[in-house]
């Protein structure tokens, strides 16, 4: 399993609810695609408070590296990440990708 971690620093003027829109639609392609085992997203809610303002971000778990380039390469995740990029501060700058082979 690869497990595919995102985190984004979003412009101030994002809100909430523009954020959850964002996370609706992550979610929606893991309806549509195989090999996503699961997606979770949200803000960070850690007492450690060390998130050095990446305050959202989200894992996505894929079956294997084909499926990841499988998400990679769909036109729903290329759009996303599009809004991605262009809510976040300082662009592709503001977001942070770690993807981590587990098991």
């Amino acid at each position: 399993m690869i497990r595919h971690i995102v985190l984004i620093r979003f412009k101030p003027e994002m809100g909430e609810a523009a954020i959850a829109a964002l996370w609706k639609d992550l979610h929606r392609i893991k309806e549509i695609l195989p090999g996503v085992l699961a997606i979770t997203a949200g803000r960070s809610e850690s007492p450690e408070q060390m998130e050095r303002g990446y305050m959202h971000g989200f894992v996505a778990d894929f079956a294997d590296w084909a499926a990841l380039q499988a998400y990679q390469d769909h036109p729903d995740h290329k759009a996303l990440g599009g809004q991605l990029v262009a809510n976040a501060v300082g662009g592709i700058e503001g977001i942070l990708v770690f993807d981590l082979p587990v098991g």
